[in-house]
């Protein structure tokens, strides 16, 4: 499966190119990743961000190439190919000289200089923490170019940002003049040229790079590079030269090799192509619907396969997870989760959902699996209410689509038995069912256990301490395909008076039980009641499901997912922009979701009996997320969207869950 081919006619402009962003995954959890001129404006941009306990432990290594032309031995007809941001300007305007980029399985730049023809290629080699960066130049014969390429270090941890030390870092340079270390910390960069050029030694601090993106949501914006000098070439006609930069010493990689090798993995990540039938149950296609678009299929199953990783399993094999987010997120449980139907199952990667599901499996402890991995540690943390519902939900969905009965029961239904023997038993943060009503309650006012966790110092924006009304559905969702009959009608029964508030209002979104047996409600109208009526086991009546996706329509369904609360209300956030805690306090509390639109639609065609009308209708509120492929980061579908009009989309730009749902429902309803 060849990557799709975005072609961009920049015509020498800036605007509004730095807001389009691209990405190129590793299978390692490392990235490279910057705006379609190269000007970095996040911290978390760079050409080399390489994970060095995979999927975390990761570093950015080489920030950006500064590229100067010097023609015909002319000093005043110097060029340069770069972009930056400084505060009070830019420098240099190499966007003078873009003429179109193309992205696909690499990010390649298309520069005419004064009649000089300059073509840069980027790819990143697969499951390789390396980045390689190819310049194919031509001129007339009788015109002499002094070509000069300048690597620009962070050396990092990819969260922070670098100061100069005040001191130059470290360089070594091999005696035949193409291959440089340069050392910061505990860390060293390796670049090595192919081509004929010589590094001059020539080190120096860039000060003063201002990212535009971390200004604007209010975090430490300035950072300085380090360049320890260049690599020149000088041709007359045609030459090539390729850099290829790492955290190891080696010899330079073959480009045609490597390239081979990543198209192979993407295309290995959609082999069933055009022709998917997903999974049974909440991922069937609908039968009167049409085949999926190839072309939609091909952009979606690319993107689903960035966020799929490779991590070691607990007792040292090779074993497969799940990215949350790029560019800042590790394997999170709960996306993991929620992403494994869209992603893995739906293109029949079953073998990686197998290593996923049992992966996590190892790591069920009391009833929990974890939440997240620590960046630094890579240690397992067990801070989450529903990322063990979803794993139990997960399993079943594998089991469906896969026919893997032979792995279900010896490790996945013993693991979803653990899960729901810790619930009941009661496990961390006072999750566990309450015995008067066998509801599952959990947390107080300074903990954020659900998907909306948002917190920023001592202040939890959204506790939901109690019963949530999403957790519930997912219990008894669990109970049902676990068999355990009695207890799940026992929910059911519980379910409906602890939360039913009526057909306009739909479901409360958190509950509690007094000692007097009276439920205290908090009635916000947010679409986690959606979950009720999508998951395939329901605790709602017919009448009732209809109920709440007509509330969920009427109150939250925007273009782009679903609000996380009716704009109605006093806690409603229409931005989501500027400092930390003003974001956080918008994160659950107006801010759109994409992956909540997957839910909304099973829903949605479930209470109209999945009708061609209701088929044509899901269609339509599908395809603005579709179109938004090709609009932001190229290939890619963003996190979260504002929630006033016109959706900015902001958050992460790459997101597991919103591609996952995405492409589950793109199936389903064959758009």
């Amino acid at each position: 499966m060849p990557g799709p081919s975005y072609s961009i006619d920049t015509s020498g402009q800036l605007d509004p190119y730095l807001d389009k962003e691209w990405l190129l995954s590793n299978g390692l959890g490392g990235f490279a990743f910057s705006t379609v001129p190269g000007c970095n404006a996040r911290r978390y941009h760079g050409l080399l961000i390489a994970a060095t306990t995979p999927p975390v432990g990761r570093v950015s290594v080489l920030s950006r190439l500064g590229e100067m032309l010097i023609l015909d031995n002319d000093p005043a007809r110097t060029h340069e190919l770069a972009v930056n941001q400084f505060r009070d300007n830019v420098h240099p305007h190499g966007e003078r000289y873009l003429r179109r980029f193309d992205f696909g399985d690499t990010a390649t730049w298309h520069f005419d200089v004064d009649g000089v023809k300059v073509t840069k290629q980027l790819q990143v080699p697969w499951q390789k923490n390396v980045v390689g960066v190819r310049y194919m130049m031509e001129t007339s014969a009788e015109r002499h170019v002094e070509f000069r390429l300048f690597p620009f270090f962070a050396l990092r941890d990819f969260h922070a940002l670098r100061r100069a030390q005040g001191y130059d870092l470290p360089t070594t340079v091999a005696p035949d003049g193409r291959a440089i270390a340069v050392r910061a910390d505990r860390l060293a960069a390796h670049v090595i040229a192919r081509g004929e050029a010589a590094f001059v030694s020539a080190p120096a601090w860039w000060h003063g790079h201002v990212y535009r993106i971390e200004t604007d949501r209010g975090q430490d914006d300035i950072e300085d590079l380090f360049s320890p000098g260049r690599f020149t070439v000088k041709f007359r006609g045609r030459t090539e030269l390729t850099v290829w930069a790492s955290l190891e010493p080696g010899e330079p990689l073959d480009w045609d090799t490597e390239l081979r090798r990543r198209s192979e993995a993407t295309s290995a990540a959609g082999t069933r192509g055009a022709s998917i039938v997903p999974a049974a149950g909440s991922a069937a296609v609908d039968s009167t619907a049409p085949a999926p678009s190839p072309a939609v299929m091909q952009k979606l199953l690319r993107a689903a396969n960035d966020f799929v990783v490779y991590r070691r399993t607990p007792d040292g094999q090779d074993g497969t997870s799940v990215i949350a987010g790029y560019p800042w997120f590790a394997d999170w449980g709960r996306d993991t989760m929620i992403s494994l139907p869209g992603l893995l199952l739906v293109p029949g990667r079953y073998q990686q959902a197998r290593e996923v599901l049992t992966l996590f499996a190892a790591y069920v402890s009391e009833g929990m699996i974890p939440n997240r991995f620590n960046d630094y540690t890579n240690e397992p943390e067990y801070n989450t209410v529903d990322a063990s519902l979803w794993f139990v939900h997960a399993c079943f969905e594998y089991a469906r689509a896969s026919g893997d009965a032979e792995a279900f029961e010896r490790v996945l239904k013993p693991a979803c038995r653990q899960v729901l023997d810790g619930h009941v038993r009661g496990t961390r943060f006072g999750i566990g069912m309450d015995p008067a009503d066998a509801l599952i309650t959990q947390g107080d006012a300074n903990t954020q256990l659900t998907w909306m966790d948002a917190k920023c110092g001592d202040v939890t924006f959204t506790p939901r301490q109690g019963k949530p009304v999403e957790i519930n559905a997912l219990w008894y969702h669990a109970l049902v395909l676990m068999g355990e009959a009695d207890l799940a009608a026992r929910v059911r029964q519980s379910y409906q008076k602890a939360f039913w508030i009526g057909p306009f209002r739909g479901l409360a979104d958190v509950v509690t039980l007094g000692v007097d047996g009276r439920y205290g409600r908090d009635n916000s109208i947010r679409p986690n009641q959606i979950f009720a009526a999508s998951l395939p086991n329901s605790p709602l009546s017919p009448e009732q499901r209809s109920a709440v996706v007509e509330v969920v329509r009427r109150e939250l369904l925007t273009p782009f997912g679903l609000r996380t609360l009716d704009k109605a209300d006093r806690k409603y956030r229409g931005r989501y922009a500027g400092p930390q805690f003003a974001r956080d306090g918008a994160y659950h509390n107006g801010t759109v979701w994409p992956w909540l639109i997957g839910h909304f639609l099973d829903a949605y065609l479930r209470v109209h009996d999945h009708s061609p009308d209701a088929q044509a209708q899901a269609r339509r509120w599908l395809a603005p997320l579709i179109d938004h492929v090709d609009q932001s980061c190229l290939g890619q579908i963003a996190e979260i969207f504002e929630a006033d009009e016109p959706h900015r989309p902001v958050g992460c730009p790459a997101q597991a869950w919103s591609v996952a749902e995405v492409l589950r429902l793109a199936v389903k309803v064959g758009l």
